[in-house]
């Protein structure tokens, strides 16, 4: 039996904690050990969740320790993953049973996908992307290393999502665009052309937005 450790013990890492419990392997594969974050009281005033064990730079991994990232910034989860990477600690998907995954379909590790999810067939998605709840990826689409899909977005068929992409709640990118690494696309926008490196578009149709 593995000792699952959620990196995050915050709002999202709660709600992993529970995608955790609801995920086949629960008690068949591993139990929840705790969580790792570096503010000691995240959880006062919270009942019903494992205790915070520690932090990320000074936890010493443990045989049969394996790990989830629960934090919802791209740039922190990639940071907190790569320091466990660093120490030998191995990441597991954490797939909702009401996910639907297709034929064909490549997933690296660290995936975390929340309930009634989609993932056409053919597609590519690479390590440590989270899909968030009621998420639809069109067949044919590439999602890269470290994406954050949220809530009822969709994706094309033939999409790409390079690295580092965040899409938030309700975005949709067409058929075919591609979302350059870094990119950010606001709540409820509508991409309907490519996406440049490294900016933030918003909007219907989205466009960027200069800071």
């Amino acid at each position: 039996m593995k000792n699952l450790i959620i990196i995050g013990a915050r709002g999202y890492g709660r709600e992993v904690y529970n995608l955790a419990l609801q995920c086949e392997g629960y008690k068949k594969d591993y139990i929840v050990k705790g969580f790792l974050d570096d503010k000691e009281d995240a959880l006062e005033g919270f009942e019903n969740y494992p205790e915070i064990i520690g932090n990320v730079e000074d936890y010493v991994i443990q045989e049969n320790d394996i790990f989830c990232c629960a934090l919802g910034s791209v740039k922190w989860k990639k940071h907190y993953v790569e320091i466990i990477g660093s120490k030998g600690g191995k990441f597991i998907n954490l797939i909702h049973p009401t996910v639907i995954v297709h034929s064909n379909v490549k997933l690296g590790i660290g995936l975390i996908a929340f309930m009634y999810s989609n993932i056409s067939n053919d597609c590519t998605v690479d390590d440590f992307v989270t899909i968030q709840g009621f998420v639809a990826i069109g067949h044919d689409s590439k999602i890269g290393k470290w994406c954050h899909i949220n809530a009822y977005s969709f994706t094309g068929g033939y999409a790409i999502l390079e690295d580092e992409v965040c899409l938030n709640t309700r975005s949709t990118v067409l058929p075919n665009i591609i979302v350059r690494k870094g990119a950010t696309v606001g709540a409820a926008s509508l991409v309907i052309k490519n996406v440049k490196e490294n900016t933030t578009v918003f909007g219907v149709p989205a466009k960027t937005l200069n800071f």
